[in-house]
């Protein structure tokens, strides 16, 4: 080629050069601006990797984009500095977010890492400033004041200490200079001893137990055994490799003996409850008077949650002994059982104000002065009761006759209202924080962001949450009105057409399948639950499975849970099985669709019983709240859907006497478990 062309060809390529490296930096200009959600969860991932370098870098750029989430970034930064900064930078960070949800998380790791290195003056300076509830900074404040100021903080320490939970090590050094000092006595040490135990909390006891002297290794090996094989260590010999070790239980001569006995006999009430009752009937003896009853305290509790004839006369034995919440609760439940109305207000008696004020308790109490003619007293419980908006407040309502809902004010925000609402900054963050999947950060946010609202401004929330299909934020927000209300809000009805055609095609309620998806998943359809349910019905894999074989439907996956007009036609179709299976009793019905149909069944009485009765006295705690929600969600929904409309206590029924199970509904039970 020559010379001139050569030139010419090399001015062109220039040009070109020039042009196409602009159209390049214009572009990647564009991608950067485009980019910021992307660069925020790099920053997550830099966070969670460790990466301060990167995570720098991230928060930079994430700043010069203006990004909504930027701080929360910056946040991520400062915890991985945290350690190594210095206290003028982390002070100046939280003046500089001192608005944000995060700032005084931050300030509580500022205040462990200050008590670590028991830099007492600024604990001290910020402790006062902290709003959160943390035990370890709360062992940290105890050590400062007792190293400081040499202040007694033995009862406060003793309030943390007597708690079954497994408490942080922070709290180790607190504990360790009081029992070394005896403000933690060794009656305190072996309280909490027992008290992990018979909540089942094995490693926590195994932990106190190495502040006991007495408590030695063949005590821990019985106590291992105790928790695995209970039976053997009450038959005299057992089998530990090539060795035989006596099992010393048979004796009780110490007081380890004593605890690895009661807590051998709690463990086998939970399985073989007949061999419990058994085994204390011979070894009472051995006992102390307030062991003796301490140990039929335990077996009464589990006769009662497994509904055995003799749960009140073993309660009887357990006169004396200090009862906590859960076993008074099923004494109670008990009498209900029995129809022993006496014993019924003795037990709720013997609770203590905090438990006494919760609706179950109140509502029984006013049921067993009704019993007795005590009507006055009964009205002095139901009348403020039936004023609250829960299961409890609307029984309540019906015995006194009451209308549901006369003394509520409606309101319903304006467009105004609800703007107002969406452009406050921190509404915004939450959004952003749902969108970018992080939930567990868009509920914190949502919930710091209306902390402060009124009735007003809480409706108007719910009323954008419920725009931006945030279903779950919208009903809890509007559940926390006290005057004003907008049952719009709070029972929402979204898919309805779905799920109109559903409960046609399965002829069942509607009311019931809204009340029973509004407790599953609020409403949102990728909801998971912690053993593996999904979707708008929380449906179980192999219950999915199970129902679309009885369906006749091909090709199913475990993909199609997630597809919302599957997991619903799954669900109502479980729903109508379930339904049937309980002869057309919801109580039971609802029951089964969470626990199972033969647990369901396996919880009635030999004869019918109101099911308000069976329901208070299901076992499992999450069952027995749910089908109380459920049940009263079905009665808020009934008039807003134009169903039937009937007491809540004509809706629940009575639950007949038990008849055999088949093995359908066995098959079904391990199925959905």
């Amino acid at each position: 080629m020559s010379s001139p062309a050569l030139k010419s060809f090399a001015i062109c390529f220039k040009r070109w050069a020039l042009g196409f490296g602009f159209l390049l930096l214009v572009m990647s200009a564009s991608a950067w601006a485009m980019s910021d959600q992307a660069l925020f969860k790099h920053a997550r991932d830099a966070y969670d990797q460790r990466n301060e370098i990167a995570l720098s870098d991230d928060v930079a750029q994430l700043f010069k984009q203006d990004y909504l989430l930027a701080p929360y970034a910056d946040y991520w930064l400062m915890l991985l500095r945290l350690n190594n900064a210095d206290n003028t930078e982390v002070l100046a960070f939280i003046n500089r977010y001192e608005n944000m949800v995060f700032t005084d998380r931050l300030r509580g790791e500022w205040l462990k890492s200050l008590g670590k290195r028991q830099d007492w003056p600024t604990f001290f300076e910020q402790y006062g400033l902290f709003r959160r509830n943390d035990t370890a900074v709360k062992c940290y404040a105890l050590m400062g004041r007792m190293l400081t100021t040499d202040a007694d903080v033995s009862m406060q320490a003793r309030t943390i200490w007597l708690s079954s939970a497994d408490l942080p090590s922070a709290c180790d050094a607190l504990f360790d200079a009081l029992q070394k000092t005896g403000g933690l006595k060794p009656e305190d040490i072996w309280s909490r001893l027992r008290l992990a135990l018979h909540d089942g909390k094995l490693n926590v006891a195994k932990n106190i137990a190495m502040r006991i002297p007495e408590f030695g290794k063949n005590s821990m090996n019985l106590l291992q055994i105790a928790n695995k094989t209970p039976s053997i260590l009450f038959a005299g010999e057992f089998k530990r490799g090539k060795k035989i070790a006596e099992a010393r239980l048979a004796k009780i001569n110490t007081q380890a003996d004593t605890e690895i006995a009661l807590y051998a006999l709690d463990r086998l009430g939970r399985t073989g409850l007949d061999s419990a009752i058994a085994t204390l009937r011979q070894m009472q003896a051995k006992l102390s008077e307030h062991d003796r009853a301490f140990a039929w305290g335990r077996v009464a509790y589990h006769a009662a949650r497994n509904h055995h004839p003799q749960a009140l006369d073993f309660y009887a034995q357990a006169l004396g002994a200090a009862l906590d919440k859960e076993q008074l609760a099923w004494w109670v439940r008990a009498a209900l059982r029995a129809q022993n109305w006496d014993t019924v207000l003795l037990a709720v008696n013997q609770m203590q104000d905090d438990q006494l004020q919760e609706g179950a308790w109140r509502y029984w109490k006013a049921r067993a002065y009704m019993a007795q003619n005590k009507q006055v007293e009964a009205n002095a419980i139901l009348g403020p009761l039936s004023t609250e908006r829960h299961y409890y407040g609307w029984l309540a309502a019906e015995e006194l006759e009451s209308v549901v809902g006369s003394q509520l004010q409606q309101f319903n925000p304006s467009d105004i209202e609800v703007q107002a609402i969406a452009s406050q900054p921190a509404i915004k963050r939450a959004l952003a924080l749902q969108q970018l999947d992080m939930r567990w950060e868009a509920r914190a946010e949502w919930v710091w962001a209306v902390q402060g609202f009124d009735d007003k401004q809480l409706l108007a929330a719910a009323e954008y949450a419920y725009r931006q299909k945030w279903f779950d934020v919208a009903i809890s927000t509007a559940d926390n009105t006290r005057q004003l209300h907008d049952f719009n809000l709070r029972y929402p009805v979204p898919y309805r057409d779905l799920f109109r055609a559903a409960a046609v095609n399965e002829n069942l309620d509607e009311a019931w399948i809204y009340g029973l998806t509004r407790q599953e998943s609020r409403f949102m359809h990728y909801a998971k639950s912690g053993v593996g349910a999904s979707g708008l019905m929380q449906l179980m894999p192999a219950t999915a499975k199970w129902a679309a074989k009885r369906m006749g439907l091909s090709g199913y996956s475990n993909d199609m849970i997630h597809d919302l007009k599957f997991n619903v036609g799954i669900g109502t179709y479980y729903m109508r099985y379930t339904l049937e299976m309980m002869n057309g009793q919801y109580a039971m019905a609802t029951a089964a669709y969470n626990a199972g149909p033969s647990r369901a069944k396996r919880w009635a009485a030999d004869t019918p019983i109101e099911a308000a009765i069976y329901i208070e006295t299901i076992p499992f705690t999450e069952t027995r709240q749910y089908v109380q929600k459920v049940m009263a969600n079905a009665q808020m929904y009934a008039p807003r859907l134009g169903t039937q409309v009937q007491s809540l206590k004509s809706r629940i029924g009575v639950v007949p006497g038990k008849v055999k199970v088949n093995a359908d509904a066995i098959l079904a039970d391990s199925d959905s478990e």
